[in-house]
Order: C-alpha cells, then structure tokens, then sequence
C-alpha cells in the first residue's frame, strides 16, 4: 500500500473502529484478492466487531497498492457511504485501472466437460490473479488481550522522593509531576490505582507481595509502576534494579517474579505490565550524527537531572533469606512487558519543571492513542519521540521494552 493512503487509515483508525461493519466486507475483500480467506478466518476470531474492525484496517495497511481504492469500493457497494466519504476526502482522486491480461476477480460457472483435459488445465492456469497477494503466516496467532473488566485491574505506583541522607542519593525533584500524570492517566483508563512514596526496600517488596496476594480473578491486567533511582545489576532476564530510600536496591526481575503465574495463579494468562522511570547505569549517550531530515525538535532543558547510580556488582543487598516468592530462578514469565525509560546501563533524564522525559511522552501518546492502538505500537511512539530530546544539548535518552505478550494488548476506551 502507498505510504499516502496508510497514513489516512492511520489519521481515520479512530472512527473506522468505532463506525466500519467488516462483516458486511469480508465477501467483497476476497473476491476481489485484498484478502485471503484464512485471513478473513483470522480477523472473524476476534470476539467483537470493535476487535473485528480494528485487525481489519491494521491488516489491511500491509496489502498491495490496490488495496486501498478496492476497499473504498467495498465501502461503497455496502452502503458505507460515510465512511468511503471520509477516506476519500483524504486522498487524491483515485482511478483502478484494469487488471491486465485477464480481469478475473469472479468465478465463472463453466458447463460440464466439452473440452479436452489439457485445454482445461490451461484455463486454470489462465485464471491465476495478476496481482497476488503475499501470503500470510499460517502459524496460528491469538488476537487480543481481553480487556473488558469493569474495573480492568490493579496499578501500584511506588514513588521514591526523598532518600535517607545516609543512602547518598539525590533527591527526585520533579517525579511528582510523573506521579500525577501516570495517576490521572490510569485512573481513565479504568485502573484502581495506588500510590505508595518514599519506600525502603523492604517496603518495596512488601507491596509488592501484597499486591501478589490479591484475588485477581475478576480483573483482566496488573500494572506496577517504579519511579526512583536505578543502577545495573547482574542478572539472567530483566537488567536494571530501583533504589528504596535507604538506598538499598530491589532488581527488576525480583519484582516481576511477584506476579509471575507461580506466585500469583489468579493472573495467570493476564498481561502484567512494569514501567520503570529509573537509570539504567550511569553512562550518557551522546549519540551519533543523522541527516537533517531524522532530526526533530528537543525539549530537554537546562533543568534536566539524572537518576543514574554508580554501577553494582551484583544483588548484593538482597540476602538468600529473602522471601521465597521473590527468587530470581523460575522460567521465563509469560504476559509480562517491562518498558525502561532509558536503556540498560545509560542515564534517565529528568525536567525538575516538569518531570521525566519519558513519563511525560508516554502519558501524552497514551492519552492520545490509547483508544485506537494496541501498546506496543504506542510504546514504539514513544520510542522515537524520547529520542529525538537532548539535554544540555548534548545527551540523548533510548526508551526500550522486554516483551513477553503472547497477545494484542489494547486498554479500554476513554470516556
């Protein structure tokens, strides 16, 4: 499809979802080779025409350059006028030209044999489609996380401030903000939120074990939220740990052992989902020379800090007493995405005005995307607009997820 008339899917996706019928298209789409049959099979999965409609424009932005004007004539032939009207306000006039040699997009009833066999095998040959359509994956996938829960589920925000002064770390000016942000934003998306400030460790992993211990059944997600100091660890799966206030160290794998299906069984099957707004390490990047057109405007400050911890060792806060629901050895989780602010062993920058980078663009995209993407895209988004930042005009930040999913996960639509 032409990058043109992708980005008017992408501009309409919002009311294409809410408005579009795609049971009524599923015929005209086949016949006229935009889709396969096992694909139709495979959007039809899904167990609403919400879900129906959204797989159906997502997939439909990766077919050949034809697949757009067909499906405005789909539009039009089921009465979807409005629509059709929509996408083509947004597109230059388009004209199908005719599939040459042959224009055989409907089967022909043919009588009973009065032709030799090998005049009937050139005949199928001859009805082969000019324009083929790539074939998709066979490999059975799943379409999305169910996300209907009334409310969807827990989300713990752990907001670490202010440090012992004996921990020698820095105060947080600005996570507030971040707190706030990430508060209202999952508020709207119908989680029960509960912020928890200035934890030790041990603090930290008694939330944590609490929150494990919940009965989750009648709830569809889990969200933990980390906003402190971090530093690099040794680890075998998720790099990276947060600092309590006395700074004494928790690993990130630590806390999504927590709620792995082991220690939590009534999430089993269920997205758990880790945002961590702590350094990585405490190496800056200053990244690397692009062309011009790559470069969009920064808005890192002059007020920007850090929360980077010298590098350590090992776990070596954490004793081999520790409570057996947090060891770090059980098989890699299923349903869990950790998303970091900052890659592993670099610096997470953060505005003392108005909060980190990475919170502050991913509470935008999500207030702006989250009713027409799935997460992974929105975290993608945010992806690209941390990077374009720097600070002191000088230091870049790369935002990056551990991903897990087994599924499409999109949140709840906003009032």
């Amino acid at each position: 499809m032409e990058e043109r008339h992708r980005k008017i899917l992408q501009r309409n996706r919002s009311n294409l979802v809410k408005d579009l019928d795609p049971s009524s298209l599923y015929d005209g789409l086949i016949e006229n080779g935009v889709f396969t049959q096992d694909m139709v099979d495979e959007i039809k999965s899904c167990a609403t025409r919400r879900e129906q409609a959204r797989k159906l424009v997502v997939d439909l932005e990766t077919r050949g350059s034809r697949a757009f004007p067909l499906f405005l004539q789909c539009l039009q032939e089921t009465g979807q006028h409005s629509l059709a009207e929509l996408l083509r306000n947004g597109a230059p006039a388009i004209q199908l030209q005719p599939a040459t040699p042959t224009q055989a997009v409907r089967p022909v009833l043919q009588p009973l044999p009065v032709s030799s066999p090998m005049d009937v095998d050139k005949q199928r040959k001859d009805d082969v489609p000019v324009y083929p359509m790539p074939r998709p994956s066979t490999t059975p996938t799943p379409c999305n996380y169910k996300m209907d829960a009334s409310p969807c589920g827990h989300c713990l925000i752990i907001n670490n401030v202010e440090f012992d002064p004996q921990s020698e770390l820095s105060n947080r000016r600005g996570s507030n903000i971040d707190c706030d942000k990430l508060e209202s934003r999952f508020k709207a998306l119908n989680f029960i939120v509960d912020v928890k400030t200035n934890l030790k460790q041990r603090q930290i992993k008694h939330e944590l074990s609490a929150l494990s211990k919940k009965d989750h059944s009648q709830y569809d997600c889990c969200v933990v939220i980390m906003l402190s100091h971090g530093t690099e660890v040794s680890h075998n799966r998720f790099p990276g740990a947060v600092y309590g206030v006395d700074g004494q160290h928790v690993p990130v794998q630590y806390i999504t052992n927590y709620l792995n299906g082991q220690h939590c069984p009534s999430l089993q099957g269920k997205p758990k989902l880790f945002f961590i707004q702590a350094c990585g390490g405490g190496e800056k990047d200053t990244g690397f020379e692009v062309s011009p057109d790559e470069v969009e405007p920064s808005i890192g400050g002059a007020d920007d800090q850090t929360d980077a911890i010298p590098t350590s060792s090992s776990s070596d806060s954490l004793s081999t007493s520790d409570e057996l629901d947090a060891r770090p050895t059980l098989p890699t989780p299923s349903d869990i995405l950790v998303s970091y602010s900052t890659f592993p062993g670099y610096v997470s920058w953060r505005d003392t005005q108005s909060g980190s980078w990475y919170v502050e663009t991913l509470y935008r995209i999500l207030d702006e995307n989250a009713s027409t993407d799935d997460l992974v895209t929105m975290l993608m988004m945010v992806n690209h607009e941390v990077s374009q930042n720097s600070a002191k005009g000088l230091y870049k930040q790369m935002p990056g997820s551990f991903n897990f999913l087994r599924k499409l996960l999109y949140f709840q639509s906003q009032a």
